[in-house]
């Protein structure tokens, strides 16, 4: 029976408020050992081996993560007289505070989600197996602020799913507004829509 994902203690979210930690969660490479780790804390040449990169290019990144307090050494062990280090996230979920976008604090230009959604989900939509969808609706921002809420605890809830199977999945979700997207009028008074 797989276990509770992952196997140390860390906090739920954490807000990015600097430059530093922006970009640090922005290159593909870290992108992805953040994502392993969700999984278990692990060593750098563990993540070596699965990103199949030099140890030594890891180790680079995994020190940029470090730097920027997205990770930690959550144990360690001896091998042979040396202390292998474990390393695991700093919180379950990442996000840019609205502090640090409206301090106009940079955001790197590939720093896009969908844009990698789009990317890791193109095989998957040739076999047949992408399951998406997208609606649009008018709505008010303080709507779309309650909506976005909600979607936060089911990605909560996607992050705690049990570790199994050989297949890793993507979920990709969001909510944008869509300036010059048409809108129809209001009805008239009185005609009974609502």
């Amino acid at each position: 029976m797989p276990s509770n994902t992952p196997d140390y203690d860390l906090e739920e979210t954490i807000e990015l408020t600097t430059t530093e930690q922006v970009r640090a969660i922005s290159d593909p490479l870290r992108n992805t050992v953040l994502s392993l780790l969700h999984e278990r804390a692990a060593t750098v040449g563990e993540l070596a081996a699965a990103v199949e990169r030099p140890r030594s290019t890891v180790a680079h990144h995994v020190s940029v993560l470090a730097e920027a307090g997205l990770l930690r050494v959550v144990r360690t062990r001896k091998v042979r007289a040396i202390d292998e280090r474990y390393y695991g996230r700093t919180a379950r979920m990442f996000y840019v505070g609205l502090g640090h976008q409206k301090a106009g604090g940079p955001l790197p230009p590939d720093f896009n989600d969908f844009e990698t959604a789009a990317k890791e989900s193109a095989p998957a939509h040739g076999l047949g197996q992408l399951r998406q969808f997208i609606r649009r609706a008018r709505i008010s921002e303080e709507q779309a602020a309650a909506f976005w809420e909600r979607i936060e605890q089911v990605v909560q809830e996607f992050d705690r799913l049990p570790r199994s199977g050989g297949t890793v999945h993507g979920f990709a979700v969001g909510v944008y507004p869509i300036p010059d997207h048409p809108v129809l009028p209001l009805p008239p008074e009185g005609d009974g829509a609502s």
